[in-house]
Formats: structure tokens, C-alpha cells, sequence
């Protein structure tokens, strides 16, 4: 019986010794050890990270357009010149050298092509030779001019001392008058020689075109080896014309006004233009002139308006609008330009003006041009549009795209 229970008792499990651990209940040991890490790293790195900055911001206010103008009549017309030419050569020639490009600028007598010389050089040698034998003939015609007026004086003495006939005496007095009559004759013909010199040396010049006076080359006409001609060839291939050049000193604008409206215009009157191709750019003007005829078609009136501005935007043919002004808002004082802002809004960054404007919930630097000081605001003529937000006294780390929280 006791061999009984012994063996028994050794079958009882004791429960107060924990079991042994398995492979499986170790490696979830291990997984919750790596997540109760990875929650402390991220708890770490929430709390280490750089926090948005509390800032102010203002809006930035448009100041106003300039000019108080008040438009009695709106009209649209073209920018001209006044003072433009297609230059051509005066004969027809052969181009040998074209010496201009699109958009460059020449001055008032300036070379721009040359012609094929050939045909007025040959000329102008053979006038030339012409000169010289006149001039030889003159100088041969002196020589013996002076032989025969010495012979009549040494035979004048001696008809006195009736050593000779008079015969004699007035044959030689002839020939000296002849000589004299032929030798006025070459010395005519000299002139006459020199003028036609003179006459190829214009031909040889025609050959050589020139600008007629200083301005932009618009357009390009002709190429070396074509024939150029001041007329018309009814067709062919024979050019008109070298190049054509625009005074840009002279543009000035063109626009037609209806007859119904024509009576609000007046000349000197001011107007303020606008380039189809830049119209936020207003240019000052001024009425030159209402030309006195109307065209019976379009029953308008043709108007020429200076530019008081000259500016290398401004080129001829261009679309314009033009707003007819009244006299007295035309000479009201100018408001100021660009927008307002705090003038705290305003800092200096590496040696520049810059504000920091409000980009969701980011900042964005910005360089600006500052204007007048208006009282506890700042002017800024370009940088800043109207209804943007500015920071207000930015703090010193305050930088491009650092995040911000707006205070209330």
C-alpha cells in the first residue's frame, strides 16, 4: 500500500511550477518588445520636432491706380511712323553687296548696299582721259600762242624801221590771234571735259546706296547678285527697293473717330494710350492734329495722337486703344502706386528688402521695393499683390517655407 501511494503522489502536477517556455510564446515575446520600442522612438521624435511658429499677418491694400482721368471718348488705331522710306538705288544695277539686317540701326548717310560698279567706272576712266588730253592741248596751244605774240612784237619794230613788209606784220598779228581764239577754245573744252569727269563720278556714286537719315532697319529687300532698279519691272525678278528704315522719332498714332464723336475731340487734348501688347502699361499722349476730311465710307475722322514717352516697346503697326481725357482730371495730382502694408511687415535679409507672405500654412520670402513711409505703413511698388497676407514683425528664424501658425 505505502508503494501504492508514493507512486501516486509522484503522479500529482504542481501547479506552483510555471512550465517551460516554447519556442512560439519567446518570439511574441520579442514582437512586443520591438513595438513598445518603436512607440517610445516615435513618441520621441513627436515630442523633439520643431513646432510652427505663432505669427501675425495683415493684408496687403492697393494704394490706387494712377490718374483720376475721367475718358470723354475711347478709340482704337495703329502705332506709325511718320518718317519712313524704302531706300533704292538711282540706277539699275546688279547688287553686289548688301551691308543691312533686320533691326539694325543706321545713321544718315550711311553705306547699306553697293551696286556693281563696271559700267560708271569704264565711263568715269574714259571721261577722265578726255580731261587729260584737253588739258594737253591747252598747254600745246600756250606754247605756240607765245611763239606767235613774239614774232608780231619782233616784227612790229621792224615794219617801224621798214625792214619788212606790212604784209608780214599782219599775217603774224593772225596767226597770234588765232592761236589765241583756239586756245580759249581747249581751255573751254577742259571745263567742259572736268563737268563730265564730274558727271561719271556721280554715276560711280549712284552705284553706292546710302541712308537718308538715321533710323531701324524694319525690313530686308535684297541679296547680293539680284538686279535692283528705281522702277517698277512689271514683274521678273528685278527688286525695287534695298531695304526699308523707320525713324523711330517719329512714331506717333493713328486712330479714327466716328463723325457722331469727332466734337469731343480737341487738338492738344490729353489721352492716355494702351499697346494691344502690354495693357497694363498706360502711356501718356497728346492730340496733335484732327485731319479736315472725313472718309465717306466709314464715315470717320482720322486723329493723330503723339507719344510723349518713347520707349523700344513701342514699334510701328502695333494695335493701340486710346481713351480721350478730360482737360481738368488729366492734370489732377497722381496717386501713389503698388500697395500698403505695416511697416514692420518689412525686414532686412542678406542686405535686400523682403516680406513674408502667408502660402497656406507656410511662409514664402519675398524681395520687394519699398516706396514712401505713410505713417506706421510702408509703400511697396512691386513684390506684394493686393489681399495677401504679410507676417507682421517676423522673428529672426523665420525663413523661406518654414511653417507657421496664424494667431487669432
Amino acid at each position: 500500500m505505502n508503494a501504492s501511494a508514493e507512486l501516486l503522489k509522484e503522479l500529482r502536477i504542481d501547479r506552483r511550477t510555471p512550465p517551460p517556455p516554447t519556442p512560439g510564446s519567446r518570439r511574441w515575446l520579442w514582437i512586443v518588445i520591438a513595438v513598445v520600442v518603436l512607440l517610445g522612438a516615435a513618441a520621441a521624435a513627436w515630442t523633439l520636432r520643431p513646432q510652427a511658429l505663432e505669427v501675425q499677418t495683415a493684408p496687403a491694400v492697393a494704394l490706387g491706380e494712377a490718374g483720376g482721368s475721367a475718358s470723354v471718348l475711347d478709340a482704337s488705331g495703329y502705332v506709325v511712323a511718320r518718317r519712313m522710306a524704302t531706300v533704292s538705288a538711282k540706277i539699275t544695277g546688279k547688287v553686289r553687296e548688301v551691308m543691312i539686317e533686320e533691326g539694325m540701326r543706321v545713321e544718315e548717310g550711311q553705306v547699306m548696299a553697293t551696286l556693281d560698279p563696271i559700267d560708271a567706272g569704264a565711263q568715269r576712266d574714259l571721261y577722265a582721259s578726255q580731261v587729260q588730253a584737253a588739258r594737253s592741248q591747252v598747254a600745246g596751244l600756250q606754247a605756240q600762242l607765245t611763239q606767235a605774240d613774239a614774232e608780231a612784237t619782233r616784227l612790229q619794230a621792224l615794219v617801224g624801221q621798214q625792214l619788212v613788209s606790212r604784209s608780214q606784220f599782219d599775217q603774224a598779228v593772225a596767226q597770234r590771234d588765232s592761236l589765241r581764239a583756239q586756245l580759249d577754245t581747249a581751255r573751254r573744252n577742259v571745263q567742259v571735259a572736268g563737268n563730265q569727269l564730274a558727271i561719271a563720278d556721280l554715276g560711280v556714286d549712284n552705284n553706292i546706296v546710302r541712308a537718308p537719315f538715321s533710323g531701324v532697319v524694319t525690313a530686308k529687300a535684297a541679296q547680293p547678285g539680284e538686279i535692283v532698279s528705281p522702277l517698277s519691272a512689271g514683274g521678273g525678278f528685278t527688286r525695287t527697293g534695298i531695304g526699308t528704315i523707320v525713324d523711330m522719332e517719329s512714331l506717333e498714332i493713328e486712330v479714327e473717330v466716328g463723325e457722331a464723336f469727332i466734337g469731343r475731340v480737341q487738338p492738344k487734348m490729353p489721352v492716355e494710350a494702351t499697346l494691344n501688347a502690354y495693357p497694363d502699361w498706360k502711356i501718356p499722349a497728346e492730340v496733335i492734329a484732327i485731319v479736315p476730311t472725313a472718309d465717306r465710307g466709314k464715315a470717320t475722322v482720322k486723329v493723330r495722337v503723339a507719344i510723349k514717352n518713347r520707349d523700344p516697346r513701342i514699334v510701328p503697326e502695333m494695335g493701340v486703344r486710346v481713351s480721350f481725357l478730360e482737360q481738368a482730371k488729366a492734370d489732377a495730382p497722381q496717386k501713389p502706386q503698388g500697395v500698403r502694408v505695416p511697416a514692420n511687415a518689412v525686414v532686412e535679409r542678406e542686405g535686400g528688402s523682403v516680406v513674408f507672405v502667408l502660402v497656406d500654412d507656410a511662409v514664402q520670402q519675398r524681395s520687394v521695393k519699398p516706396g514712401l513711409a505713410l505713417n506706421a505703413d510702408r509703400q511697396l511698388l512691386q513684390g506684394i499683390r493686393p489681399g495677401e497676407l504679410v507676417v507682421t514683425s517676423p522673428p529672426d528664424t523665420l525663413r523661406d517655407g518654414s511653417k507657421v501658425k496664424v494667431k487669432p
